[in-house]
Order: C-alpha cells, then sequence, then structure tokens
C-alpha cells in the first residue's frame, strides 16, 4: 500500500475553490464563459433573462470540465441536455416514488448534514453496503419504480432511478449550502461536494462483482454531472487496493483522479481536520459528530439558523426536494416533491430561507489575484442561485407533517445510450493516459 498512499499537500485547502467559480474568474475565464453562453444561445441551448434558463454556476462547471474551451464544453453541455430530455430527468425527479427513492439513499453517498470549512457539503459512502444480496434486491425493486417520466429505453430502470439522487445534490443540498453565510466566500455559490469513501471490509470479491456497476456509474457521471466532485478521501483501504486502484483511475477524468486522495489510518483524522472541524467529522472517523451511515442527517447550526419551518413541518421530510424563489423574490421556499404509493404527486412547501446569494450590495465581482494586482469584472457572472429551480404551481396541504429528516442523495449512478457511451469512452480514455503518469 506505500506507493498508493496519497495525501493532500499542507496547502490543498486553498487549492482549487474557489478558482474557476463566480467571483474568483480570471479575464481569460470570464471571456470563456461569455463565449459559451453565445455559443449555447445560437445552438438553441441557453435563454438569457431573469432567471436564465441555466445558471452560470451550471456552465462553469461544463467549463472547469473542458478546460475553459467552450467548443469542447458545448459538445458536453449538449450530450447531456439530450439524455436529461430524452429521460426527461426534471419529471423523473419530481414525481418519483418516494419509498423507491428511500430505498436508493440506503446504499448510495450520504449527506451528513454537515459542510466542511470552505462551506462545502459532506458525504459519506460506505460501499460495504452494496454486498451482492443488496445490490440483487435492490435492482429487482428498481423494475416497478414509479414516476411519470418516459426513458429512452437504453438505459436501465436500476440505474436511472439512481439520477434524483445526483439531482437532489444540485437541487437541494448545494442551494442550500449555498445561502449559508459561515463561510469564506458566500458570495460564490456551491456546486461540489466533499466525500469520505469507506472501503473498509469490502472483499476483492465484491469488487470484482461490483466493477461494471461501478465503471459505469463512474464514467457516466462525470460525463452528466461534471465537477460536482471536490475532495474525495479513500479510507480503509485493504491489502490488495493496488488493484483495485488500477481499475478506478480508469474511470474519472484527468482533474477528478487529482482530488482522489488514499488515507492510511494514521493519516485520516490529520487529513480530515484540515478540511473539516472536528465537530463535522463523524466518530467512526475519530471526529465528535454522532452520526452513523444510516441516520439522517445532523444538520449544523447555520442551516439550522436560516430555516423558518411552515405548515407543521419541524424537519425536512423523506423524499426529493428542491428550491424555488418566493414571490417576494426575498427568500427561497423548499418543496418537497416525488409521489406517495398510490401515484398521487406531492408539492408542500416545508420551509423558506433568506436569499442570501448572490449578496444585494455586490455590483462586481471579484476575480483571484492576476499579476499582484486584483482585476473586477461585470456582475454579470453572478446570477440568481435559484435560476435553475422549476416553475411554480399550487402547493398542496402537508400529508404528514410530523415526518423524520431527510434531504439528501449522493453521487448519481447513471447508464449509457448510444452518444453518452462515445463520451464516456472519451472520457475514460483520456483518464487513463493522464493518471499513468501521476505518482500515486
Amino acid at each position: 500500500m506505500s506507493d498508493l498512499r496519497r495525501v493532500p499537500s499542507s496547502g490543498a485547502v486553498e487549492v482549487g475553490y474557489p478558482t474557476g467559480h463566480l467571483g474568483h474568474l480570471t479575464e481569460h475565464e470570464t471571456q470563456a464563459l461569455i463565449d459559451f453562453k453565445d455559443l449555447l444561445e445560437e445552438k438553441g441551448l441557453y435563454k438569457p433573462g431573469l432567471p436564465p434558463s441555466h445558471g452560470d454556476q451550471t456552465l462553469l462547471r461544463y467549463l472547469r470540465a473542458r478546460k475553459w474551451v467552450p467548443q469542447d464544453a458545448y459538445v458536453q453541455f449538449s450530450e447531456t441536455e439530450k439524455f436529461r430530455n430524452a429521460n426527461e430527468i426534471d419529471k423523473l425527479y419530481d414525481t418519483i416514488d418516494i419509498t423507491s427513492y428511500e430505498a436508493s439513499r440506503k446504499l448510495y453517498p450520504r449527506f451528513t448534514g454537515r459542510r466542511d470549512k470552505r462551506g462545502i457539503p459532506i458525504y459519506v459512502f460506505q460501499i460495504r453496503h452494496l454486498d451482492s444480496k443488496a445490490v440483487a434486491d435492490y435492482e429487482k425493486s428498481t423494475e416497478t419504480t414509479y414516476s411519470k417520466a418516459k426513458t429512452d429505453g437504453k438505459t436501465q430502470p436500476k440505474l436511472l432511478r439512481l439520477f434524483a439522487l445526483y439531482e437532489n445534490l444540485t437541487r437541494f443540498v448545494q442551494p442550500l449550502s449555498s445561502e449559508c453565510v459561515d463561510r469564506e466566500h458566500p458570495q460564490t455559490p456551491i456546486t461540489l461536494s466533499t466525500n469520505i469513501v469507506d472501503i473498509s471490509q469490502v472483499s476483492l470479491r465484491m469488487f470484482w462483482n461490483l466493477k461494471a456497476h461501478m465503471q459505469a456509474a463512474s464514467q457516466l457521471a462525470t460525463a452528466h454531472y461534471p465537477e460536482t466532485l471536490d475532495r474525495i478521501f479513500i479510507i480503509g483501504a485493504p491489502y490488495f487496493f493496488s488493484t483495485v486502484w488500477g481499475w478506478i483511475k480508469r474511470w474519472f477524468d484527468p482533474v477528478t483522479v487529482s482530488k482522489i486522495f488514499i488515507l492510511s489510518d494514521q493519516d485520516v483524522l490529520p487529513v480530515l481536520t484540515t478540511f473539516m472541524d472536528l465537530e463535522d467529522i463523524p466518530k467512526n472517523y475519530g471526529g465528535k459528530l454522532e452520526w452513523n451511515f444510516f441516520d439522517e442527517p445532523d444538520y449544523d447550526d447555520e442551516i439550522k439558523r436560516v430555516v423558518t419551518w411552515e405548515n407543521g413541518f419541524t424537519n425536512f421530510p423523506p423524499g426529493p426536494c428542491h428550491w424555488q424563489l418566493t414571490e417576494d423574490g426575498t427568500r427561497l421556499e423548499c418543496i418537497a416533491v416525488g409521489s406517495n404509493n398510490n401515484g398521487q404527486e406531492r408539492r408542500v412547501r416545508v420551509c423558506t430561507i433568506p436569499k442570501a446569494f448572490p449578496p444585494k450590495s455586490d455590483t462586481a465581482v471579484e476575480t483571484p489575484v492576476i499579476n499582484g494586482e486584483k482585476e473586477e469584472t461585470s456582475a454579470t457572472t453572478n446570477e440568481d442561485a435559484a435560476a435553475e429551480t422549476t416553475p411554480k404551481a399550487p402547493l398542496a396541504k402537508p400529508e404528514n407533517p410530523d415526518a423524520t429528516a431527510d434531504s439528501v442523495a449522493g453521487l448519481v449512478i447513471t447508464d449509457a445510450n448510444d452518444s453518452t457511451e462515445q463520451l464516456s469512452e472519451k472520457v475514460a480514455s483520456a483518464a487513463d493516459a493522464a493518471t499513468e503518469t501521476k505518482a500515486h
């Protein structure tokens, strides 16, 4: 394992985010965003306005993934839009059966309810729960998953269901984190997640049995949800992990591979505390947080502070939720969606939070220091954090105001169609070529 031991450098907290994010763009990056939006508008994939069809924070994810080349970002973005439209991902999320959604959450990365020192949400993934029986039972249950979404007929139901989990990350958890102002860069929206991946108690046979499933998940998540993963801390690596690492590093693009850190037992707490407060690290990994994998999120004090509960709710209910602007534009309201067992759709207002992003006083977006001097660009790149929320509809009365908490998802697992297979192959090939020379 000595050849695989990889830990972040002492300055790792400041590497990456917020560079390349709103409020921290260079002149070149700002121009790339302008050119990308012009190209998408020309191709009919983007509409400007208040709000625009896609927020700048989303478009920047594709630009970062494609090294700030607008044409390359367009190729990936257009493939994703085709996939989303062919499988009606928005409708899938809004109408998925709540029980099915909750079953998916039990096997994949879970939000702890805490954020790291930069304000990025923390997820934990314990792969040992993906044993053969659990996966077989799960796959069987996905055959009867209810939603009103039509599919392309190529994507397997067992993988399509998990799109809803990733939608929850981008439509609920990240916007909630963006409205929390107890972070160093509150003017910059959160579009990432920090992940602790626990591979202890996992056998080589189990890794082998999950290989094809996890490969499709990793490559296609990279294709359709680029730049949503920040640091990935792999802990509990068994002695044979050098073999497994040879597979894994081919599934991600080179940038993502550079964010994966394999920690020995003695490295876990020193590295995690570089990124997270001790109170936000689960006790299983040396911290003080009383939280286990199957627990509901234990929300931090800032999240509790900003939330104003409504309609009898005191916590986020099971199932998918998303945020949208209130009519006066000063707050965001949390809408619980999904369908119950008989297909009846749910649309209930759970709570509201103050709209803190973007700060009203901002008239310009600050960029990083360039050649020793700070520069400013116009605030045209600092758009509404709720730009991607769905249109409002009449709200129903809550069916179960006392439902237990649940708000989150984790990494998405998708399946390929013809166009995304080609894109995924390119991603895999690029990752393989670039990572062969990287230090393990």
